[in-house]
Formats: structure tokens, sequence, C-alpha cells
């Protein structure tokens, strides 16, 4: 399913107009303060979602809509960006849900457009890991305000046959050689990427965390875009957009995630993926509630259906990505062998401290200081890179 999407450009400008004390990501900015639901009722008939392309199958979306009476319509968005102003335009009772990312998430928690949850009526919560019970990306001050979904890296793409050798390093996507061949996501937190390639490669930058960057380190990673701009063949918005530039043969390498790999793979295409020597960013996703939601007991019977081993089992492997539920390695076992360990689903907790998580990017550095640039600030930034 592909549905439209908003011109970034407008996304963006909306978004630095919206933002405004969410991005900052303060204490003293405000969040929804109503308790959450104590019980689950009837289903209202339908529900209304922002989601990441692919997260609504039709191998787990018939068999919800079935068992619940919950006609599901989603609408695929191209960045956090345009997430959170889906979430917030028409005062924000347009759309149930939202799988928000790590640098949506707080945004919508900040800026009061999401709603507490209750992990008590979300029996499955209890068989998730750690790390993704109660993360900072959506539980603020031991308030819930959704529940994790799902986790994994952003990754090079390349096609076997063109790109020889294979590529080890991000350096592939800023090398010449693949002028006019090379494709990344049209979204301000990929300056993330550019980051962390050079805090391995240009260490005297100080680069830390890719998140937190001062005005000098923003700046060397704009630069780094900037060259790289004349390489691009286009920036994509959807994962179906990536996906048809590589069928048709239009690029030959660029960042992706696994869902995309997937797919191609499928129809045959000769791509292959990777982590890079140093590293990669990544994504964990929360299922979050609208405050203004009109269908809440379809919201949470759908929390529950795809917080459960069997779909969270079905979606690890569609998307390529990693399940929230420890209970999911069994189920994906009997769909894929070898996928469990494949997605990394039995891995330590140590693996999944060596992604670089999306976060939004806030002027307090975590370390006392208050210089780094903040979110509208990395706005700027792209738009520069990409005019």
């Amino acid at each position: 399913m592909r549905l439209a999407r908003l011109d970034w450009a407008l996304a963006a400008i909306l978004g630095v107009l919206m933002i405004g004390a969410s991005a900052c990501g303060s204490s003293s900015s405000s969040t929804a303060s109503s308790s959450p639901k104590t019980s689950i009722g009837n289903g209202e008939g339908q529900l209304n979602m922002v989601a990441w392309e692919g997260y609504a199958q039709p191998e787990w979306v018939k068999p919800f809509v079935a068992a619940t009476g919950c006609q599901v319509h989603a609408k695929y968005a191209g960045s956090s960006d345009e997430m959170v102003t889906l979430m917030r335009q028409g005062g924000g009772n347009q759309y149930d849900m939202v799988s928000a990312s790590g640098d949506a998430s707080l945004r919508l928690i900040r800026g009061g457009n999401v709603q507490q949850m209750n992990v008590e009526l979300v029996p499955e919560w209890s068989n998730f890991i750690p790390q993704l019970k109660s993360p900072s990306h959506n539980t603020v001050e031991g308030k819930h305000y959704g529940i994790s979904l799902q986790w994994g890296p952003n990754t090079l793409l390349y096609n076997t046959k063109t790109v020889k050798p294979a590529p080890t390093s991000w350096q592939a996507i800023y090398n010449p050689q693949y002028r006019g061949l090379v494709t990344v996501p049209n979204n301000p937190i990929q300056i993330a990427d550019a980051a962390l390639y050079l805090s391995k490669t240009n260490p005297s930058l100080g680069i830390t965390d890719p998140y937190e960057l001062t005005e000098a380190q923003l700046g060397a990673a704009a630069a780094l875009l900037k060259a790289q701009r004349p390489l691009i063949k286009k920036y994509w918005g959807l994962a179906s957009d990536e996906i048809e530039l590589f069928k048709n043969g239009d690029v030959a390498i660029g960042a992706a995630w696994p869902y995309q790999t997937n797919t191609l793979q499928a129809d045959k295409v000769p791509v292959k993926d990777l982590i890079p020597v140093q590293g990669a960013t990544g994504w964990a996703d929360t299922w979050m509630l609208s405050s203004h939601a009109k269908h809440p007991n379809c919201a949470y019977k759908w929390v529950n259906w795809v917080s459960s081993p069997k779909v969270q089992a079905e979606q690890a492997i569609s998307f390529g990505e990693t399940p929230a539920n420890t209970k999911a390695c069994a189920y994906m076992e009997q769909i894929k062998k070898g996928s469990c360990t494949q997605y990394h689903a039995n891995a330590s907790a140590a693996y999944f401290e060596t992604i670089k998580f999306w976060k939004t990017p806030v002027a307090d550095c975590g370390n006392g200081k208050t210089d780094c640039t903040d979110y509208t600030k990395w706005q700027r930034k792209w738009t520069e890179i990409t005019a």
C-alpha cells in the first residue's frame, strides 16, 4: 500500500512552527495529564493511524479486522517530521495512533498530542525486553505515553552487480565513483548518520553523540552532506520510493531499512545490506495514542494484537527488524528458520547498546552544557543541504 505523502519542505515549515518548546525536551514543557484508560470496551468499528510503511501489512491487519471489527485506515508517513505534523493537524483528532520513532515521540509528548497509556491493559508488555518497557523516548516521569513495538538499524544497501568490491564503510555513499547512483532518506535526522561517520573518521571533531552536535560539529556534518549532494539521484520519502529506485536500476547504493532489502530480495533484485564498520543509527518505535483519539478501544485492541508473539514475529520478519516481545523468537523460527538470530531477537543487551537510536536533538548536551544545536537548526541545515 502506498499513500501520498506531504512535500517535505511543507512538513518542515509546519514542523518548525509547531515544535516550539516541545523540541527542547525540557521538563518544563507540557505533557498530556489525563489519566489513562482502566479498561478496554467494545471496538468503535474503525482505527485511523499514521505509520511507517510496512507496519500495516495485510498479513496481520486482515486477521485483526476479522477478530475485532475495527477497520484499519493507515496513512504512511515518510519522516518523523511528517508524523508529527499529521498528528497535530486539524486539532489532532484526525488520527487515533502513530508508530512514532524516538526523534518524534518526545515532541508529541511535550506538545500534549498523545495521551498516557495503561500498560496493565497490554498483558504482553511484561514479556518485552527490559530496555523497551520504560524507555526514555516514550516514558516520562514514570508515565507511559506509548507501547514499544520493534527496533532495528539503518543499513547500507547496495546492488551486488554494480557495487564491487562489496562496501564495508559508509564512505561508499560519499564516494564520487557512484555519482548519480546514491539515495538517502529525505529526513533531517540523516544528519546524525553523517555525524556518526565523522565521529569515527575525524575524531578531532570531538563528536561523542551523533544527536548532540555543537554548531561546529553540525557544520562539519552539513559540509559532508552538501558535498554528497551531486552524487544523489533522489532523496527518498517512502520506503517504496527507494525500492522502485533499486528495482529500476536508477540507483546502486544508499541508506535504507532492512524492509527495503527484504522486499527487493523477494523480487529477485540483486541487493545486500550491512552495518558498516562505523556502526549505525537506528530506530525504536512506539505505538502512541492521540490525546483526541476517537477510537481508543480499537487502538488498545490493535496494540495488544501487534504485541502478541505471533504478530511480533510476522512483522519482524516482514520488515527485517527486532521484536520487543521476547516470546516472538520461537514463532520467528517457525516462519523462517534462523530468523531469530538473523534479526537479533536473542541477542544480548550489548547489541542493543551499539545502535545509536534516533532521538530529537536538543540544546541541552546532557553534560552540563547547553551549546548543542536543537532540531530546528537541523531542519534548517537539511533545507540548505537538499536545496
